[in-house]
């Protein structure tokens, strides 16, 4: 299988005996007849830990053959302290497939909090990666107005598009989307004038039918501080997508997802680019929402899996609900799998008919009622429990599941357990101190189900600065959260 090193420096190369034009893959049923991943980049936190040191990349050798598996093998320092790295993407991915100029080179990172983007060489040396440039931040908002980036993803044009969670002063007013030419000079925004989110966090488009729909976590004024559920009650946080022309930039339709739908997170299409059938993860109310295209060309949503609250004890509040962080979909589009940071499982659903999942797999990996822990969940009969969750190489787990990633093949699920420094720190003040780390879940496609790997545990309370926050992952050749398909 060729690389798109190979790609770069030959012109071309054969995949399945079909001329390769350029990154990523023709289609997603190719992606997972892909490489097995050997590496995976990771962003990991130092910003709100008190310890006075700059984020960094770190690479992680995944290849159980190697003597390195599971370790940190490289570690890139941004040049600046107090980024808060957070999601990641790349300059190009398989929506530049047909493009033979377009190269996968750039790991594009947006700091959170300082609003800084940084892209990363990943081609020079892919265990290595080097810093190629800095967007500044004065840069993006003396042009566009936009602070606090979070998603991004490469368009077929060779730009990168980029969501905004608000302005300088921390207003969710001021969100919107930031457009980069390819080589990360500010080109304005992409939405039309007077078309900007009520509230910014992710996005993913659709091209096939010319839409991209974006979700609404919060006001950075009120989730830079950790979480307050009054700031819910004021209407600092968002319950709504917001559907856009594409690439035209024009807002046609806002979904409100009303009181079941608080927080929408991550929000992702099926991967096959002829469906117009996708689903967001709704953080507060944890619940999975499907949306859909309907006859006349609107939109239309409905729940599509909720996961329950659970009654506790010793907690801040009566019931926890799981909050849902991250999801995702295999390149297939038969499973679905999602992260519930609070009660601590991973689930996965067969999503084959898409209105009506199947729990088909959960798995245990940390949690706040976790053995060990002082919060008690309570059962239907009014008795206690806790969730035994076993320990790895020796190591008690620690937080919960929050970004998760997955192989191509779909047989490997990567989880890590940081959310964001400042919600860390209320909620798993211990991964502060003792740091994060990504577990490894092997996963049964054929009959369904989740088992944690014993042989894999990357442990980043061991970092040579000290312990640091690990967050989202990917991999050199792209996965199932990074690439669109045309």
């Amino acid at each position: 299988m060729a690389t798109d090193v190979e790609v770069v420096q030959h012109g071309t190369a054969e995949i399945n005996g079909c001329c390769k034009k350029g990154p990523g893959y023709a289609s997603p049923l190719e992606a997972m007849a892909g490489p097995k991943e050997s590496l995976i980049y990771v962003t990991c936190i130092y910003t709100g830990t008190g310890r006075g040191k700059p984020d960094y990349l770190a690479t992680v050798d995944v290849d159980p053959n190697s003597p390195a598996y599971s370790k940190v093998i490289h570690r890139l320092s941004m040049p600046y302290e107090g980024d808060e790295l957070h999601h990641s993407g790349w300059n190009s991915c398989s929506s530049c497939y047909r493009d033979p100029s377009a190269a996968r080179r750039y790991l594009v990172l947006p700091s959170l909090i300082s609003g800084r983007i940084y892209a990363i060489d990943t081609l020079k040396d892919p265990r290595a990666p080097s810093l190629y440039k800095v967007v500044q931040p004065d840069d993006v908002i003396q042009k566009t107005g936009l602070a606090f980036p979070h998603t991004a993803h490469c368009l077929a044009s060779g730009e990168i598009l980029v969501s905004c969670l608000g302005d300088k002063d921390g207003k969710a007013e001021g969100s919107g989307f930031l457009l980069l030419d390819s080589d990360f000079n500010v080109k304005g925004r992409w939405e039309k004038p007077g078309h900007s989110p009520l509230f910014g966090y992710d996005f993913w488009y659709q091209p096939r039918h010319n839409t991209m729909i974006s979700s609404s976590w919060g006001a950075p004024s009120a989730f830079t501080k950790g979480f307050n559920l009054q700031h819910v009650t004021d209407g600092l946080y968002g319950r709504h997508l917001h559907v856009y022309t594409w690439p035209g930039g024009e807002l046609k339709q806002t979904l409100d997802l009303g009181n079941t739908g608080l927080l929408p997170l991550e929000v992702r299409f099926l991967h096959n680019p002829s469906e117009a059938i996708g689903y967001v993860g709704c953080a507060l109310t944890s619940n999975m929402v499907r949306f859909f295209k309907n006859p006349d060309g609107s939109w239309g949503h409905e729940i599509a899996i909720a996961v329950k609250p659970v009654k506790v004890q010793n907690w801040i509040l009566p019931e926890m609900p799981g909050l849902i962080t991250d999801f995702l979909i295999s390149l297939d589009d038969r499973f679905l799998y999602l992260a519930n940071w609070l009660h601590g499982d991973i689930r996965q659903y067969n999503i084959e008919d898409p209105a009506n999942p199947k729990l088909t797999g959960q798995v245990f990996v940390g949690g706040v009622f976790q053995k060990g822990n002082s919060v008690l969940a309570e059962a239907e009969d009014g008795s206690t429990y806790q969730v035994d969750v076993p320990d790895v190489q020796g190591h008690r787990l620690r937080g919960g599941p929050q970004m998760i990633q997955l192989s191509l093949d779909g047989k490997r699920l990567y989880a890590t357990n940081s959310l964001f420094s400042t919600w860390d720190r209320q909620f798993y003040p211990e991964l502060l101190e003792k740091g994060g780390h990504i577990l490894q879940i092997d996963v049964d496609t054929e009959k369904g189900g989740l088992a944690i790997n014993p042989r894999f545990f990357v442990d980043f309370g061991a970092e040579p600065d000290g312990p640091s926050l690990a967050h989202e992952m990917r991999y050199p050749g792209g996965d199932c959260t990074s690439d669109i398909w045309i």
